[in-house]
């Protein structure tokens, strides 16, 4: 089956092996799967000689159960999340623990999103912002959208700052507050919160972080929280920190599972009583929130591309690309 691969720094489309059924799993026939340009531009770069597959979110139809698998049926369309069960691939054999049902009037294009929509989830319970508290989100890619999305329909203050013009303006058909210059943000921070500062900061750009974190630090408010979730360096002013007893963490990917081969491959679940919110149960939450659309994704989706056009569709990734969502589309 075809799959999109990464080695020597170079994408290429690949004949993979079909993978066995383990226990707990499910096969997926893929129809839509989504890039996540910062994870997968960053795996391609580093890919050497050996040939690995890219990829983590999808949705497909369910065409085979695992033993074990409950809750599940031949038939129904699913989103799923997480390598390397989930990948740019034609068939997918995933743990029943990563999936999602889709409702059939949810859009297939916007739940192949689901494991950038699980990671946007867990930023923000990382983040722990309560009714009517105040965030900013910078970096305006598809992730910071979506974050931003989420925490304006959860009835939190939300303010956004990135550098591109163009996801400044996409961003405003949701907030109000989104600036492309420093100046205005920190102006309508003092603003919004009464010259307390933000309750929370959440990171979504990469590179080097010091500049930015510092700056974090100092609109937040007193023991505040700055949540990194793009690809910074941790470079950061202790003095800055200790002034506020601030908290700097780091959210990790989908949520608590997320690297657990317990949790993942063996499709063990954690009772909901000791962990609310796993990795499989924010990608639940996400289709709903697209279910009762209290999200806009399509909106996001630059472009649908067959997964044959697959290189062509990276390359047009840069420092200024413009691309915000890409799908790739697969034979039905």
């Amino acid at each position: 089956m075809k799959a999109v691969v990464a080695q020597f720094g170079k994408v290429a489309i690949a004949d993979i092996e079909r993978l066995s059924l383990p226990s707990g799993h499910v096969r997926i026939r893929t129809e839509y799967s989504a890039i996540s340009p910062g994870t997968e531009m960053s795996m391609i770069k580093n890919s050497k000689e050996q040939q690995i597959v890219i990829g983590y979110s999808a949705v497909g139809i369910v065409v085979e159960l695992g033993d074990q698998v409950t809750g599940l049926k031949v038939g129904q369309r699913v989103a799923c999340y997480g390598a390397p069960y989930v990948r740019h691939a034609e068939e997918l054999v995933v743990p029943s623990n990563l999936t999602a049902t889709v409702p059939d009037h949810v859009s297939p294009e916007e739940a192949a999103f689901a494991g950038l929509g699980a990671i946007a989830i867990h930023a923000l319970r990382i983040a722990d912002l309560r009714f009517g508290e105040s965030a900013v989100v910078v970096g305006l890619g598809i992730l910071g959208q979506i974050i931003a999305q989420i925490s304006s329909a959860a009835a939190n203050q939300v303010l956004g700052l990135d550098l591109n013009r163009d996801r400044v303006l996409q961003m405003r058909q949701h907030i109000d507050h989104v600036y492309n210059n420093q100046e205005e943000l920190e102006k309508q921070i003092l603003v919004t919160t009464g010259g307390y500062g933000a309750d929370s900061v959440i990171l979504c750009a990469g590179g080097p972080g010091e500049t930015l974190i510092n700056s974090a630090l100092k609109w937040i408010r007193d023991k505040g929280k700055v949540v990194v979730v793009g690809d910074l360096t941790m470079n950061f002013s202790r003095e800055l920190m200790f002034g506020k007893e601030a908290q700097v963490l780091i959210s990790r990917a989908g949520g608590p599972g997320r690297y657990d081969r317990g949790y993942e491959f063996d499709n063990k679940d954690y009772p909901m009583g000791f962990v609310r919110w796993t990795e499989g149960r924010n990608v639940a939450e996400y289709i709903r929130l697209l279910a009762e659309e209290r999200l806009a994704i399509q909106p996001l989706i630059s472009r649908i591309v067959p997964l044959d056009n697959a290189v062509e569709a990276y390359e047009q990734y840069g420092p200024s690309s413009t691309i915000m969502g890409t799908v790739f589309k697969y034979d039905m």
